[in-house]
C-alpha cells in the first residue's frame, strides 16, 4: 500500500535528525509533509474501501504535495468521476489527477462489507443512480442529468416517452438513501423523434453482448441498491442470459419487484424465480 511505503520513507528521514541542525530542521519539515501525506493517502483509500462502487476495484493511491495521483481500473466514466471527487473532498488535497483506466471487464460482485458501511452521500448517490440508469435497457441511452442534494434526487433531459420517463423516475426513487425526486425529465414531440432516430440507429448496429458475470454482478447491485428489497438475501446466477433467483423475501410484491429489476438488466434474455421464497402473504 503507498502510505506504508510512505510512511518508511518519513521514518528514514527521522534518522536524519541526527546530523546537523540545519539539515535536522529540513528534515524535519520534510517528516511531517510525508507523514501527511501518508495520512491524505490512508484517508483516501478508506473511503474508496467503503464504497459500493469502488471497494470492487484495485486502485493505487499517491499524494505529492497535495495532488492525489489515481491509478487502476475502473468499470466506466461513472465510477472513474466518483473516484476523483471523493478525493478530491479529502482535506489537504486540491488536485486530483486521475489516470485510472475504464475497462468494462473489471466489474465484480458488490462485497457485503462495502454493502453494510456504505454512507449515503450526494456524491455516492447520485453514481447510484446514474449506474442504474446505465444498466437498465430501456433508459441506457437516454440523456438523464442526475444531482443530488442530501437525498432529493433531481432528474433532467429527453426521454423517448412518458414511459421511459416514468421508469427513470421509478428507478430513482427506488434506491436506498433517495427521500424524493424531481422528475424533470421532458417528453416532447421533437425530443421524441430524435430519440427513436437514435434508437433505430442501436438497433441496426450489431447487437451489443453481455457476459454472465457482468449480468449477474448488475443484478446483484440492483437489489442491493432498492430500498424495498435485502438483496444480500437474494441468490443470483446466469447462465446464457437467463438470470436465476434464489433466497428469501417478504412478500409477493417484493417478488415481483426483484423479477422485474432483473428482467430490465441489459443483456438478460429471461428471469427464473420459481426457487424465490415467499416467507409472507402481503397485507390484503
Amino acid at each position: 500500500m503507498p502510505t506504508l511505503k510512505k510512511i518508511a520513507l518519513a521514518i528514514t528521514t527521522a534518522s536524519l535528525l541526527g546530523l546537523t541542525p540545519v539539515i535536522a530542521h529540513a528534515a524535519a519539515a520534510d517528516l511531517q509533509t510525508q507523514l501527511a501525506e501518508a495520512r491524505q493517502e490512508g484517508s483516501i483509500w478508506t473511503a474508496f474501501a467503503l464504497n459500493r462502487h469502488l471497494s470492487p476495484f484495485k486502485i493505487s493511491v499517491d499524494v505529492e504535495q497535495g495532488t492525489a495521483i489515481l491509478k487502476g481500473k475502473v468499470e466506466n466514466q461513472v465510477d472513474k468521476d466518483l473516484a476523483a471527487q471523493i478525493a478530491g473532498d479529502i482535506q489537504g488535497i486540491n488536485k486530483v489527477d486521475n489516470q485510472l483506466e475504464i475497462d468494462p471487464q473489471v466489474a465484480a460482485d458488490p462485497g457485503t462489507k462495502a454493502t453494510m458501511a456504505q454512507r449515503f452521500d450526494d456524491a455516492t448517490l447520485t453514481a447510484t443512480i446514474k449506474s442504474k440508469l446505465l444498466w437498465n435497457s430501456v433508459t441506457e441511452a437516454l440523456n438523464i442529468d442526475v444531482s443530488a442534494a442530501q437525498g432529493v434526487v433531481t432528474l433532467k433531459g429527453q426521454a423517448k416517452d412518458a414511459d421511459a420517463k416514468q421508469l427513470a423516475g421509478s428507478l430513482a426513487t427506488n434506491t436506498d438513501g433517495v427521500t424524493e425526486v424531481n422528475n424533470l425529465i421532458s417528453v416532447s414531440a421533437r425530443d421524441t423523434q430524435a430519440i427513436k432516430e437514435q434508437s433505430e440507429l442501436q438497433a441496426n448496429a450489431v447487437r451489443e453482448e453481455f457476459s454472465d458475470a457482468w449480468i449477474t454482478s448488475k443484478v446483484k447491485s440492483s437489489l442491493i441498491y432498492s430500498r424495498t428489497l435485502d438483496g444480500l438475501n437474494i441468490k443470483v446466477e446466469t447462465k446464457n442470459g437467463v438470470v436465476t433467483l434464489d433466497g428469501v423475501v417478504a412478500n409477493y410484491a417484493e417478488k415481483e419487484l426483484a423479477v422485474e429489476i432483473a428482467r430490465n438488466i441489459r443483456g438478460v434474455k429471461g428471469v427464473d424465480a420459481d426457487t424465490l421464497r415467499v416467507t409472507a402473504r402481503s397485507a390484503g
